[in-house]
């Protein structure tokens, strides 16, 4: 996890991005919270990243201040990378750095004396990363006491932190992927802004001359070593996001998240990474591996929408969340009670069905990140108030964006209200790894027969996506009409249960 080396009278500790779902191999840095300078203590929150599953906060496992920052906000770093250094020598802040690193010091300073910035708008602020010192070719064996501190570190973060981001209870090391190795000798100077622009253009930095003031190399002076080339100053609309960086230097990590258009562009290309690109590839995955049928119906919910009124007023459900999705949800839990055979999972490598005799519910939630679908574990051993107790953890959590990995796995069957969009109804694509998905549309005042007479009732339509190879067209509507029957006549849930 960490590594200690020891330079200009320095021990640094190097703490690597970790794997904290699972197996991924990358993640986002969204959010620094600390900057070169700052103190940290073991267990501080330093960063949040956002991985294919979440966004998770990062806590350092060391004492010490922190010597640099290698990556910027915005940055996709791989697993086994290591993205912050801090001093753990015991001493004050570290040595003064060369003038490359200097100015991102000092724009980094305000931020850190003002701790009401985090709740500053979306649009993030350059956290300056400084790119080291120039290192000596002569290194000594770092302190030990610093090095047992690090060992120690490595033991602290391996089962704190995955036992509680996974939501396992066990530890699981991240993959031992070694850091990139540090410069030796002298390099050229230049802000970090000035150092992706050169990447992004392909431009050697050792090969400039500098012109800017202790020998700094400045923006001018890579475009003018691109000039030969015949670079254009402006990029076209619909160019990636490397060749519109130089014309946003206030915020380089910006630039790689979303492109911004010039004026009048037709076309906006935005990279697809993060949750929402693991999105993209779980319902490509699952909607052609697993044969989806889709069933609808279309029900009067009056006396469902009548009991939830007045469980709202019941002493039991005193500051819990009371609203028609705690009631469906329980009606699909006793439908599946009935109906055993729907909640399975399809094994391809053994070509077996897998029952399952328990019950996590998931619960999809659209979060600013993109779609997420967190469960409820063991939904079907819970008492009504103990289930609307967990539907409103999860969706707070949700909204907050801090839904851990461990709360998206294991998951069996998923409810999804469109009917919060005004939609009727739609086919929804089953999660990868479950037996079916439930949709449920708005729920109207609609002309309906009821006793004989045409009277408004509140109407809705469900709409049961399911894996055919798992559940065939009988067993599917008969899940789908006690869903129904339970919903029409609610009492059911007694007489069923």
């Amino acid at each position: 996890m960490t590594t200690v080396t020891e330079a200009t009278d320095a021990a640094l500790a190097e703490f690597k991005m970790p794997d904290v779902g699972e197996g991924l191999t990358e993640a986002e840095i969204l959010k620094w919270f600390v900057a070169p300078g700052d103190t940290v203590t073991d267990g501080q929150v330093v960063c949040e990243v956002e991985t294919a599953k979440a966004a998770v906060e990062l806590p350092i496992p060391f004492n010490g201040v922190v010597h640099e920052l290698r990556f910027p906000e915005g940055t996709t770093v791989d697993v086994g990378q290591v993205i912050i250094a801090v001093d753990v020598s015991g001493g004050a802040a570290p040595a003064a750095p060369p003038a490359e690193s200097a100015a991102p010091v000092q724009e980094a300073a305000p931020r850190a004396a003002a701790p009401e910035e985090k709740a500053a708008p979306e649009g993030r602020q350059p956290v300056l990363v400084g790119y080291g010192v120039a290192e000596s070719s002569t290194k000594r064996r770092a302190r030990k006491s610093a090095q047992d501190q690090a060992d120690a570190a490595g033991t602290y973060y391996a089962a704190a932190v995955q036992a509680e981001l996974n939501g396992s209870g066990t530890a699981a090391a991240a993959p031992a992927v070694p850091a990139p190795a540090a410069p030796v000798g002298s390099r050229p100077l230049a802000k970090p802004p000035v150092r992706k622009l050169a990447k992004d253009l392909g431009v050697d930095l050792a090969a400039i001359v500098p012109s800017g003031a202790d020998g700094i190399i400045t923006r001018e002076d890579v475009h003018a070593a691109v000039a030969p080339a015949a670079a254009p100053a402006t990029a076209p609309a619909s160019a990636p996001a490397p060749a519109s960086a130089p014309e946003q230097p206030e915020a380089p990590a910006a630039a790689e998240a979303a492109p911004v258009a010039g004026a009048g562009a037709r076309e906006t290309r935005i990279p697809v990474k993060g949750v929402r690109k693991a999105i993209a590839q779980a319902m490509v995955g699952s909607a052609f591996t697993a044969p989806h049928v889709t069933e609808f119906v279309t029900v009067d919910v009056t006396r469902t929408m009548k009991l939830v009124e007045e469980l709202k007023q019941d002493k039991a459900f005193a500051g819990l969340r009371v609203n028609p999705l705690l009631l469906i949800s329980k009606a699909l839990l006793v439908a599946i009670r009935r109906n055993p055979e729907v909640n399975a999972a399809w094994d391809e490598a053994n070509q077996e069905i897998v029952q399952k005799h328990y019950v996590n519910l998931g619960i999809a939630a659209a979060t600013p990140r993109g779609l997420i679908v967190p469960n409820i574990k063991d939904a079907q051993a819970k008492t009504l108030p103990e289930l609307a107790e967990s539907l409103g953890e999860l969706v707070s959590t949700a909204r907050e964006g801090k839904t851990s990995p461990g709360a998206m796995q294991g998951g069996t069957v998923t409810i999804t209200n469109v009917g919060v969009f005004g939609v009727d109804t739609g086919t929804p694509i089953l999660n990868p790894g479950e037996s079916a998905i439930l949709a449920v549309g708005s729920i109207k005042l609609q002309p309906w027969v009821h006793k004989g007479k045409v009277k408004p009732r509140q109407v809705t339509t469900l709409a049961l996506s399911f894996d055919h190879r798992l559940v065939d067209g009988e067993l599917g509507s008969k899940v789908l009409a006690d869903v129904a029957a339970i919903l029409e006549q609610p009492k059911r849930l007694l007489t069923w249960a």
